[in-house]
């Protein structure tokens, strides 16, 4: 079991989505409860508050996985959503 260290001050974003503006801008959606893990390790060491440590799975990775104070789990953070492809007029099909 490792440790994760939490830092419940930074928000966890990720990109929902896209704007229909020339060019398309990005929509962030803010998680809610969501802690960042700022680190993974196996054993904790002292830290200044807001920061605080939490037992985790071995497969629990920084900036990868978020905590929800909520419920006091870890989950993945959600996959950007890709960009729209740009619409080409006036192009071949070969």
């Amino acid at each position: 079991m490792k440790k994760a260290l939490i830092s419940p001050n930074e928000l966890i974003t990720y990109i929902s989505g896209w704007t229909d503006s020339v060019p398309p801008q990005p929509i962030y959606t803010t998680i809610p409860n969501g802690g960042r893990v700022a680190e993974v390790s196996d054993a904790d060491f002292p830290v200044a508050l807001p920061l605080f440590w939490v037992d985790c799975d071995d497969n629990i990775f920084a900036d990868v996985w978020y905590y929800d104070s909520a419920t006091g789990e870890f989950i993945l953070t959600p996959e950007p959503v890709p960009p729209p492809q740009p619409v080409v007029e006036g192009a071949q099909t070969l």
